[in-house]
């Protein structure tokens, strides 16, 4: 791996992570300035989980041949893989939040990956149209997994009087807006519904409200002292998502044999930051807003460079 190589890839990883986080320093200015508060955070969160996130899911997933570019190995390894590292984390999140009620913010920030946004990004940029295609449907099967896995870690730590009632916890899950959004377009997917293009047209102009509102949202709820408060746990959070999740991954992968494209997806799109998604769930369900936020922000912060070390070091040693 030659040194200009690594400076491309951390050049690319900037331009992905750069805007995102002048999105989210621009939330934070604009509520200094008041031109937000904390009404319009609450709103327009609820309007992103609601409604244009769930279409975001809806069309990427619609506009997807999924049958062409299914890998069912991939998606095997990805699924697998990420219910491993769910459940290693709710056993460790005990030992590392002191408060309950945040063990479920730090579960979700820990192994929910940016894959509709940086993740396929970082493959279309690395592997092309093909990439795309690949990518596109490893994070339809991962983002419902996503869902699910965090609807219920969240019931579980923050409804403690309906945590060990499965059928509350189950009742959560299916009324979650992003798997509704997910569960209609892989119905109309499969069926092959036609869907007229007005209603695509419009659906398209609420989904790209989805990252600058909830970015936006991100910035005007960080604060220093919320950050210094909630350090040490948004630390491990960081810490598990952009490192550990994403080595056990790539070599549990490696040692059952991918190579290739398909190592190389997997660790783009594992190793991503922590989606945004999650502080929005966070903030709909009445959890620790700023803790999810910190997580998020900081996360995407390090990828620039732990993204970058681990795609030179894959490259240098041959594996993808």
């Amino acid at each position: 791996m030659q040194l200009t190589d690594f400076g491309a890839t951390l050049g690319f990883a900037f331009s992905v992570t750069g805007p995102i986080f002048m999105i989210v320093f621009l939330g934070a200015w604009f509520k200094q300035l008041k031109l937000i508060n904390d009404n319009f955070i609450h709103v327009a969160s609820r309007l992103v989980f609601t409604v244009t996130l769930p279409l975001l899911l809806f069309i990427s997933i619609v506009k997807t041949d999924l049958q062409q570019v299914l890998n069912l190995e991939l998606l095997w390894l990805g699924v697998a893989g990420t219910l491993m590292c769910f459940m290693v984390l709710s056993l460790v999140a005990p030992w590392v939040v002191n408060n309950p009620r945040d063990r479920g913010v730090f579960v979700q920030g820990s192994f929910r990956s940016n894959l509709g946004i940086i993740g396929l990004a970082f493959c279309v940029n690395s592997y092309g149209e093909a990439g795309l295609a690949a990518a596109s449907v490893f994070m339809a099967a991962l983002t419902l997994l996503y869902n699910v896995l965090s609807v219920y870690t969240l019931n579980q730590s923050l409804h403690d009087d309906r945590g060990n009632n499965l059928v509350s916890v189950l009742v959560g899950v299916v009324k979650n807006p992003l798997i509704l959004g997910i569960l209609a377009a892989l119905l109309v997917s499969y069926a092959g519904l036609p869907v007229p293009g007005v209603l695509l047209e419009t659906g398209e102009y609420f989904a790209r409200l989805t990252l600058p509102l909830a970015l936006l949202c991100i910035g005007g709820t960080l604060s220093a002292q919320g950050l210094r408060q909630s350090s040490g746990v948004a630390a491990w959070a960081i810490a598990a998502k952009l490192v550990l999740t994403p080595l056990l991954l790539v070599l549990t992968a490696y040692a059952l044999g991918v190579r290739g494209m398909d190592l190389g997806i997997l660790f783009l799109m594992v190793a991503s930051p922590t989606a945004a998604a999650s502080y929005v769930m966070v903030q709909a369900m009445r959890g620790n807003t700023v803790l999810a936020a910190n997580i998020v922000v900081g996360s995407t912060l390090l990828s620039l460079l732990t993204v970058s070390l681990g795609l030179a070091l894959l490259k240098s040693a041959g594996w993808v």
